[in-house]
């Protein structure tokens, strides 16, 4: 028990910040990180250690996410936003509170794979073999997304 314990304090905020970067709302990520740990608990047993302990977490919160959403169908993600090249670093930005509620508000509206790479990026800090191995693609393929989104996001910032 005390193993689940270090894992649920070692990823509650990454796993909180990576469910309310993708909602946009506290309170529904604050339950999804809930409903997400209690997944990981239940399912701890089936964990092969095929890979690492904080990808298999945020396996589950995007699957959690994505059957919320299913069940909720009344949200939607809007189009992205044209692509341009800026020198605006969104990574410190991010770390900015200010600068940070106007990065939220352009990742919400990114597509759903732009979001969910970026913020398991940036929030989770995975790497891009761990987010390819999520998404069933090569590191190659989150790296390209990654830096895509980015510019998607200095483009909305620029503008604003």
């Amino acid at each position: 028990m005390a193993e689940l314990e270090e894992i649920y304090n070692s990823y509650f905020k990454d796993v909180y910040l990576f469910l309310y970067s993708l909602s946009k709302d506290k309170h529904i990520a604050e339950d999804l990180t809930s409903e997400t740990f209690l997944k990981a608990i239940k399912s701890i047993d089936s964990f092969k250690g095929n890979c690492d302990i904080k990808v298999w977490i945020f396996q589950i919160a995007k699957n959690t996410y994505y059957s919320y959403v299913r069940k909720n169908k009344d949200l939607v993600g809007l189009d992205s936003v044209p692509e341009s090249k800026d020198d605006i670093d969104v990574e410190k930005l991010v770390y900015s509170y200010e600068e940070s509620i106007k990065i939220h508000e352009v990742i919400h509206n990114l597509s759903e794979t732009y979001k969910e790479v970026f913020t398991l990026r940036v929030f989770g800090e995975l790497s891009f073999k761990q987010i390819g191995n999520l998404f069933g693609k090569t590191d190659n393929w989150a790296c390209v997304t990654f830096h895509r989104a980015k510019s998607k996001i200095r483009e909305e910032m620029r503008d604003n």
